[in-house]
């Protein structure tokens, strides 16, 4: 968390554009059109499933109710860092404590996301005024008490030590950080076993840094489950590259196994409100294949960094939308000069998804890999602007949608008079529309996927599958998976899973939607691990619009299923 600074006037119009974008917005009569380029998107270019790794906030979240229920779902959010319990954090001016990590839980587990929590917003002031040692051991020790005594709160996976130690350590009253983090990490865990430990949470990417912490780490047996730090500065998204693959030159230099990437803080003050900067800065989380990532808070909790005002979206929301209705497969995207941006592949209905932005003029989008969807496709272009986070857009603006024949498995979609802020939506499908009218088939590696592994197998319907659903015990332990799914009226559907079962007997979960209480699904031997077969199908009742399902080994109020199983997707379809 950082206070808001003012910016050059450069600053804010660079938004971390190229000089010569600069440049030509400066200059009064500039030519209307850049030199014009082409992102190259690979439809049969699979880099990763889809997860939305860079779909969150930092204090997005300012109360259970805050933003409105719902509002959140359609983005599908991944990861939130939010206050730890007993927060007394004022930030950027607020005049009371926002965001207790275990009374906003329950918005988290209705949206199927998670959070990490950030011990050091106990402290009422930023930066944070240290008071002693024997203060904070005694506030650890309240804050893990809380979380661990609240046994039926799921969806809280990580504990961050310190937010910002580059500049919020205070080594004179408190000694050397790295010393801190040994004692804090050792005091967490004699308490706390179970909940993963989050961090060092530099500011920024420092190189010899992120190497001194993790040397010292790794001597004391102290290394941190998820690393974290933050991409704050303008222009941030160019570098995020480079510091994952120096951090990992890092972990390989020092004999380490690759640890999962956070960025729980990126976006500085005027990019945040950014589409197109959003839309930089989640193409690089995807291509680098970090964890999650947070977008930043400079201003107020409860909107996830301008997403939202006053319980409606802004214009920065949508592309979080279009981001939220990717499913299937990230698929490979090649930037040309500043236009950049992400795509997916869903499979089952073949619609391939792209959200991009960066550069104005006229430029086009070539999509290729579409051999199997037939000589002709529909093309479909949307648009959001640049809205600011005081100004409400009721609805992205459709740009056109036509037909266009393929060439080689390819076609070139035109975005004439590109706006450079704003962020742009192409949705490809065969001509006659998609496989179907609606999203059916839920792959569970898409999913939220808690305390269970994501893993690849060529049996699996998209290549992946969700395996290790073992835990039972409390909401730190359990092992469970959350669907976000979408129906287009109410009343009662068949759920189906594809599940593998290598075991000799028939073994059991618990299923539930929307907090009801918990059914058992059973799931017959399949003849071995990594063979999958189809599930019963089980009756259940949905609302229109969006719904979580679990599926759990291990859940609250459910006494636990029994034996072994993996999940690879489930279909849900009316009854």
């Amino acid at each position: 968390m950082r206070r808001t600074k003012k910016k050059s006037t450069g600053a804010v119009l660079g938004l971390g554009l190229s000089a010569a974008v600069v440049a030509a917005l400066l200059t009064p009569g500039a030519a209307a059109n850049a030199a014009g380029n082409t992102l190259v998107v690979d439809a049969a270019n699979s880099i990763r499933p889809v997860t939305h790794v860079g779909a969150g906030g930092l204090y997005a979240v300012a109360s259970d109710t805050d933003p409105a229920p719902g509002l959140l779902t359609p983005l599908r959010l991944k990861q939130h860092t939010q206050p730890a319990p007993g927060v007394q954090q004022l930030g950027n001016g607020a005049t009371v404590p926002s965001g207790d990590i275990l009374k906003t839980a329950p918005a988290f587990t209705r949206d199927g996301a998670q959070a990490y929590a950030r011990m050091p917003d106990v402290y009422p002031n930023f930066p944070y005024r240290w008071i002693s040692w024997a203060d904070w051991t005694q506030k650890i020790d309240t804050m893990v008490k809380a979380r661990v005594d609240a046994r039926s709160t799921t969806n809280i996976n990580g504990w961050e030590l310190w937010n910002e130690p580059d500049g919020t350590w205070d080594t004179a009253k408190a000694g050397p950080f790295l010393d801190g983090w040994t004692r804090t990490y050792r005091q967490v865990k004699s308490q706390d076993t179970t909940t993963p430990i989050v961090g060092p949470s530099y500011s920024r990417y420092y190189p010899d840094l992120m190497r001194d912490f993790m040397a010292r780490a790794k001597a004391d047996g102290t290394l941190p489950d998820v690393v974290v730090w933050h991409e704050l500065d303008d222009g941030g998204w160019n570098d995020v590259d480079e510091h994952v693959a120096d951090y990992r030159s890092i972990e390989r230099s020092l004999g380490i196994s690759p640890r999962p990437i956070s960025i729980n803080e990126y976006g500085s003050p005027n990019q945040v409100d950014t589409p197109s900067v959003s839309a930089h800065f989640i193409a690089q989380f995807e291509r680098t294949g970090i964890k999650d990532a947070e977008r930043a808070y400079w201003y107020e909790s409860g909107t996830v960094g301008g997403l939202v005002w006053n319980d409606r979206p802004t214009g920065s929301y949508w592309l979080y939308k279009w981001y939220g209705e990717m499913a299937g497969n990230m698929v490979g995207v090649t930037p040309s000069g500043d236009l950049d941006g992400f795509a997916s592949y869903d499979s089952t209905r073949k619609i391939v998804n792209v959200a991009l932005g960066g550069t104005f003029g006229d430029n086009a989008v070539q999509v290729k890999g579409l051999a199997s969807f037939g000589s002709q496709v529909r093309v479909t272009v949307n648009y959001t602007p640049r809205s600011g986070r005081m100004s409400n857009v009721a609805a992205p603006t459709q740009v056109s949608s036509t037909t266009a024949t393929v060439v080689n498995g390819a076609v070139t979609v035109p975005i004439t008079n590109q706006d450079h802020l704003g962020a742009y939506q192409v949705v490809v499908t065969p001509a006659p529309g998609p496989v179907t009218s609606y999203q059916q088939t839920y792959e569970a590696e898409n999913a939220t996927v808690v305390n269970a592994s994501i893993l690849p197998s060529a049996s699996a319907s998209n290549g992946s599958y969700v395996g290790r659903v073992d835990g039972l015990g409390d909401g730190r332990s359990n092992s469970f998976v959350d669907f976000v799914v979408e129906v287009p009226t109410a009343g009662s559907y068949s759920l189906t899973t594809r599940y593998a079962n290598g075991g000799t007997t028939t073994s059991t979960q618990g299923l539930a939607y929307n907090g009801s209480d918990f059914s058992t699904v059973s799931y017959a031997p399949t003849g071995g691990w990594g063979q999958f077969a189809t599930s019963a199908a089980t009756p259940i009742t949905l609302k229109a619009g969006f719904n979580v399902i679990r599926l759990a080994k291990g859940s609250p109020n459910f006494a636990g299923g029994t034996g072994f199983a993996e999940l690879d997707s489930i279909t849900v379809t009316p009854r």
